[in-house]
Protein backbone atom coordinates (compact mmCIF):
# COMPACT_ATOMS: atom_id res chain seq x y z
CA UNK A 1 0.00 0.00 0.00
CA UNK A 2 1.25 3.42 -0.96
CA UNK A 3 0.12 5.07 1.86
CA UNK A 4 1.82 2.85 4.65
CA UNK A 5 2.88 3.89 8.43
CA UNK A 6 5.78 5.36 6.95
CA UNK A 7 4.66 7.43 4.45
CA UNK A 8 1.78 8.67 6.73
CA UNK A 9 5.03 9.79 8.93
CA UNK A 10 6.57 11.16 6.09
CA UNK A 11 3.36 13.28 5.03
CA UNK A 12 2.28 14.37 8.79
CA UNK A 13 5.48 16.29 8.50
CA UNK A 14 4.05 18.30 5.59
CA UNK A 15 1.17 18.97 7.47
CA UNK A 16 2.56 20.08 10.61
CA UNK A 17 4.21 23.04 8.75
CA UNK A 18 0.83 26.03 8.68
CA UNK A 19 0.19 24.70 12.19
CA UNK A 20 4.12 25.26 13.53
CA UNK A 21 4.20 28.44 11.09
CA UNK A 22 0.69 30.02 12.82
CA UNK A 23 2.01 29.11 16.00
CA UNK A 24 5.32 31.27 15.65
CA UNK A 25 2.96 34.12 14.05
CA UNK A 26 1.24 33.80 17.27
CA UNK A 27 3.91 35.76 19.13
CA UNK A 28 3.35 34.07 22.19
CA UNK A 29 5.92 32.32 24.98
CA UNK A 30 3.50 29.78 25.19
CA UNK A 31 3.34 29.55 20.96
CA UNK A 32 6.57 29.49 20.75
CA UNK A 33 7.11 26.50 23.36
CA UNK A 34 4.72 24.90 21.47
CA UNK A 35 6.00 25.34 17.65
CA UNK A 36 9.60 23.44 19.46
CA UNK A 37 7.29 20.97 20.59
CA UNK A 38 6.35 20.19 17.17
CA UNK A 39 8.90 20.64 15.04
CA UNK A 40 10.49 18.23 17.46
CA UNK A 41 7.85 15.81 16.75
CA UNK A 42 8.61 16.50 13.25
CA UNK A 43 12.19 15.40 13.74
CA UNK A 44 11.34 12.12 15.64
CA UNK A 45 8.81 11.16 12.88
CA UNK A 46 11.81 11.85 10.34
CA UNK A 47 14.02 9.21 12.25
CA UNK A 48 10.97 6.87 12.58
CA UNK A 49 9.39 7.22 8.94
CA UNK A 50 12.95 5.59 7.44
CA UNK A 51 13.41 3.04 10.50
CA UNK A 52 9.79 1.21 10.44
CA UNK A 53 10.36 1.43 6.53
CA UNK A 54 13.67 -0.75 6.37
CA UNK A 55 12.49 -2.83 9.54
CA UNK A 56 8.83 -3.92 8.17
CA UNK A 57 9.85 -3.33 4.72
CA UNK A 58 7.91 -1.13 3.42
CA UNK A 59 10.25 0.85 1.39
CA UNK A 60 8.38 2.86 -1.68
CA UNK A 61 8.85 5.13 -4.54
CA UNK A 62 6.60 7.39 -3.22
CA UNK A 63 8.03 7.66 0.16
CA UNK A 64 11.98 8.16 -1.29
CA UNK A 65 10.08 11.18 -3.49
CA UNK A 66 8.39 12.45 -0.15
CA UNK A 67 10.77 12.38 2.88
CA UNK A 68 13.57 14.72 1.24
CA UNK A 69 10.74 17.17 -0.04
CA UNK A 70 9.00 17.00 3.55
CA UNK A 71 12.51 17.66 5.39
CA UNK A 72 12.98 20.78 2.90
CA UNK A 73 9.57 22.08 3.65
CA UNK A 74 9.45 21.86 7.35
CA UNK A 75 13.28 23.20 7.19
CA UNK A 76 12.67 25.91 5.06
CA UNK A 77 9.25 27.04 6.08
CA UNK A 78 10.84 27.30 9.37
CA UNK A 79 14.14 29.56 8.50
CA UNK A 80 11.26 31.74 6.25
CA UNK A 81 8.72 32.07 8.96
CA UNK A 82 11.62 33.05 11.68
CA UNK A 83 13.31 35.70 8.92
CA UNK A 84 9.83 37.31 8.21
CA UNK A 85 9.16 37.49 12.13
CA UNK A 86 12.35 39.00 12.80
CA UNK A 87 13.15 36.06 15.26
CA UNK A 88 16.66 36.12 13.32
CA UNK A 89 19.14 38.72 13.43
CA UNK A 90 20.12 40.42 10.55
CA UNK A 91 23.59 38.19 10.91
CA UNK A 92 21.71 34.94 11.33
CA UNK A 93 20.14 35.83 7.89
CA UNK A 94 23.39 34.64 6.60
CA UNK A 95 23.80 30.88 7.52
CA UNK A 96 19.67 30.72 6.88
CA UNK A 97 20.61 31.69 3.06
CA UNK A 98 23.76 29.37 2.69
CA UNK A 99 21.49 26.51 4.08
CA UNK A 100 18.15 27.27 1.70
CA UNK A 101 21.39 27.73 -1.17
CA UNK A 102 22.24 24.12 -0.35
CA UNK A 103 19.05 22.83 -0.36
CA UNK A 104 18.36 23.91 -3.97
CA UNK A 105 21.57 22.65 -5.25
CA UNK A 106 21.97 19.38 -3.58
CA UNK A 107 17.96 18.91 -4.98
CA UNK A 108 19.12 20.48 -8.46
CA UNK A 109 21.93 17.80 -8.25
CA UNK A 110 19.46 14.37 -7.30
CA UNK A 111 17.30 15.56 -10.43
CA UNK A 112 20.26 15.54 -12.46
CA UNK A 113 21.74 12.40 -11.45
CA UNK A 114 18.52 10.32 -11.33
CA UNK A 115 18.00 11.16 -14.76
CA UNK A 116 21.41 9.40 -15.46
CA UNK A 117 20.34 6.75 -13.27
CA UNK A 118 22.89 7.63 -10.39
CA UNK A 119 21.96 8.14 -6.51
CA UNK A 120 23.47 10.61 -4.33
CA UNK A 121 23.93 8.95 -1.18
CA UNK A 122 23.79 11.21 2.12
CA UNK A 123 27.15 10.85 4.40
CA UNK A 124 27.94 10.82 7.49
CA UNK A 125 28.85 14.63 7.77
CA UNK A 126 25.62 15.74 5.99
CA UNK A 127 23.89 13.96 8.95
CA UNK A 128 25.32 15.73 11.76
CA UNK A 129 24.53 18.86 9.52
CA UNK A 130 20.75 17.67 9.63
CA UNK A 131 21.23 16.96 13.59
CA UNK A 132 22.73 20.47 14.00
CA UNK A 133 20.65 22.24 12.00
CA UNK A 134 17.54 20.43 13.80
CA UNK A 135 18.21 21.39 16.78
CA UNK A 136 19.29 25.37 16.22
CA UNK A 137 15.81 25.69 14.67
CA UNK A 138 14.61 24.10 17.48
CA UNK A 139 15.69 26.79 20.05
CA UNK A 140 15.33 29.56 17.63
CA UNK A 141 11.69 28.50 17.43
CA UNK A 142 11.79 28.17 21.26
CA UNK A 143 13.53 31.59 22.18
CA UNK A 144 13.90 33.27 25.69
CA UNK A 145 10.50 33.47 26.18
CA UNK A 146 9.78 29.92 25.59
CA UNK A 147 12.48 28.81 27.70
CA UNK A 148 11.12 31.13 30.27
CA UNK A 149 7.68 28.64 30.87
CA UNK A 150 10.10 25.59 31.80
CA UNK A 151 12.70 26.84 33.75
CA UNK A 152 15.35 27.63 31.40
CA UNK A 153 15.74 31.40 31.06
CA UNK A 154 19.66 31.20 31.83
CA UNK A 155 20.20 29.08 29.20
CA UNK A 156 19.87 32.15 26.97
CA UNK A 157 18.21 30.04 24.20
CA UNK A 158 18.21 32.45 21.23
CA UNK A 159 22.14 33.22 21.39
CA UNK A 160 22.85 29.29 21.64
CA UNK A 161 20.56 28.58 18.59
CA UNK A 162 22.12 31.22 16.38
CA UNK A 163 25.40 29.86 17.28
CA UNK A 164 24.55 26.51 16.28
CA UNK A 165 23.09 27.92 13.22
CA UNK A 166 26.18 29.12 12.64
CA UNK A 167 28.26 26.01 12.97
CA UNK A 168 25.34 23.91 11.05
CA UNK A 169 25.72 26.73 7.71
CA UNK A 170 29.92 25.51 8.18
CA UNK A 171 28.95 22.05 7.97
CA UNK A 172 26.38 23.20 4.90
CA UNK A 173 29.12 24.41 2.84
CA UNK A 174 31.29 21.51 3.33
CA UNK A 175 28.68 18.68 2.51
CA UNK A 176 27.57 21.17 -0.24
CA UNK A 177 30.91 21.32 -2.02
CA UNK A 178 30.89 17.49 -1.42
CA UNK A 179 28.05 16.61 -3.22
CA UNK A 180 29.10 19.02 -5.88
CA UNK A 181 32.28 17.59 -6.64
CA UNK A 182 30.51 13.74 -6.19
CA UNK A 183 28.02 15.27 -9.04
CA UNK A 184 30.21 16.80 -11.69
CA UNK A 185 32.27 13.09 -11.51
CA UNK A 186 29.36 12.32 -13.53
CA UNK A 187 28.79 15.47 -15.88
CA UNK A 188 29.99 14.20 -19.58
CA UNK A 189 31.48 17.38 -21.75
CA UNK A 190 29.94 15.93 -24.68
CA UNK A 191 26.59 15.02 -23.05
CA UNK A 192 23.61 16.75 -24.63
CA UNK A 193 20.45 17.66 -23.48
CA UNK A 194 18.17 15.00 -23.27
CA UNK A 195 15.36 14.95 -25.65
CA UNK A 196 12.28 12.64 -24.70
CA UNK A 197 11.42 10.58 -27.86
CA UNK A 198 8.02 11.92 -29.78
CA UNK A 199 5.18 9.76 -29.52
CA UNK A 200 4.45 8.00 -32.62
CA UNK A 201 1.18 9.68 -32.93
CA UNK A 202 2.16 13.35 -32.14
CA UNK A 203 5.48 12.37 -34.81
CA UNK A 204 2.88 11.45 -37.79
CA UNK A 205 1.27 14.85 -37.30
CA UNK A 206 4.16 16.67 -37.60
CA UNK A 207 5.23 14.89 -40.59
CA UNK A 208 8.41 13.23 -38.75
CA UNK A 209 7.60 9.66 -40.06
CA UNK A 210 8.66 8.35 -43.48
Amino acid sequence: MLMNLPNLLTLSRIAAIPVLVALVVWRTPAGDLSACALFALAGVTDYLDGKIARQRQLLSDLGRMLDPIADKLLVGATLMVLAGTTRLSWLGLYPAIVIMCREILVSGLREYLAGLSVGLPVTRLAKWKTGLQMAALGLLLAGDDGAALIGLSWLHVTALGGAMLFLAAGLTLITGWDYLLAGLHHVSPGRGPVVPPVPPQAARQHGLTH
